[in-house]
């Protein structure tokens, strides 16, 4: 795969950093047993033109597993994920070989616009898909204040 692509671009920097920056976000880092994996859940959060939507893949998990509360234009996901379960009962944590599903008790704080109306938020969590919906506020128009002489 050739790093630098001269037919799109005539800047290879921006390319190369494209490129590492793509690299470094499918690594989890490891040292000496600590890892320090990917923010849990994983959002993608869209511009839409009258809302904007956060998604978030939570497979596993049931509604009454989840809390979400907003405060000070800060969203917060809260739940807990039970461990795998096979047909004899759950697995012993000296079972796992590799794990890259976590599960216990996670938390997840995202900054939210400042232009969204608090009052009319909605989420739905269908088929381990949580979809939060966060209206737009009105768009305010400047106004003109009048001026007045001193006098």
């Amino acid at each position: 795969m050739p790093i630098f692509r001269w037919e799109q671009s005539w800047n290879p920097l921006r390319d190369l950093e494209r490129e590492v920056d793509r690299l470094i976000q499918g690594v989890e880092f490891s040292v000496q047993g600590i890892r320090m994996p990917r923010q849990y859940p994983a959002v993608n959060i869209f511009e839409l033109d009258h809302e904007f939507l956060i998604t978030a893949e939570l497979p596993g998990m049931q509604v009454e597993d989840l809390d979400l509360t907003i405060a000070n234009g800060v969203l917060t996901l809260k739940g807990h994920r039970n461990p795998p379960v096979i047909d004899e009962g759950e697995i012993p944590e000296e079972r796992f070989r590799r794990q890259e599903r976590p599960f216990g008790e996670w938390q997840r704080s995202i900054s939210i616009p400042d232009r969204i109306s608090e009052e009319h938020l909605s989420a739905e969590f269908n088929d381990g898909v949580l979809k939060i919906h966060l209206p737009k506020l009105e768009e305010e128009l400047p106004r003109q204040i009048p001026v007045s002489s001193g006098e």
